[in-house]
């Protein structure tokens, strides 16, 4: 018995998920096994076999704990003094969609394999998306 090695003739579909009322991070897990192929029996490892996956309802995610205070998320410019902290709270209120990005961004490969697949995902703030041509298929988180 062989072992599949996917290449780039894969059909790749299209994935909805909404994260109304869900933890935001068991939203990104699923996003990111979506994205990275996972869900797919001949997924490779080394290979770029993943599918589209749109995000819905971003800005209603469900931070649990004492997250929304205790968490920030820091960036920094390169200089002396340019470290920038937003709270999650700040965050979720102004820009949810880049709250479950960064999420989906960590839990994908720190390469060139994970930049590739984060152009697949799209994350939207309310109910209403652009892709409804590609005809998605709703997928429940658990």
């Amino acid at each position: 018995m062989s072992t599949f090695m996917a290449n780039n003739t894969i059909e790749r579909k299209w994935y909805v998920i909404d994260a109304a009322n869900k933890p935001l991070g068991k939203t990104a897990v699923a996003a990111a096994n979506i994205l990275r192929g996972k869900h797919r029996p001949e997924f490779t490892p080394h290979a770029d076999c993943g599918e589209f996956v749109i995000i819905i309802n971003a800005s209603k995610a469900v931070l649990t704990g004492k997250k929304l205070e205790q968490k920030y998320y820091r960036r920094h410019s390169g200089y002396i003094g340019g470290l920038k902290e937003v709270q999650y709270k700040t965050l979720m209120a102004t820009r949810p969609e880049l709250a479950m990005e960064l999420a989906v961004k960590g839990m994908l490969p720190h390469n060139t394999l994970g930049a590739k697949s984060l152009t697949r995902l799209k994350v939207y703030a309310g109910a209403n998306h652009n892709q409804q041509a590609q005809s998605p298929i709703a997928v429940e988180v658990k």
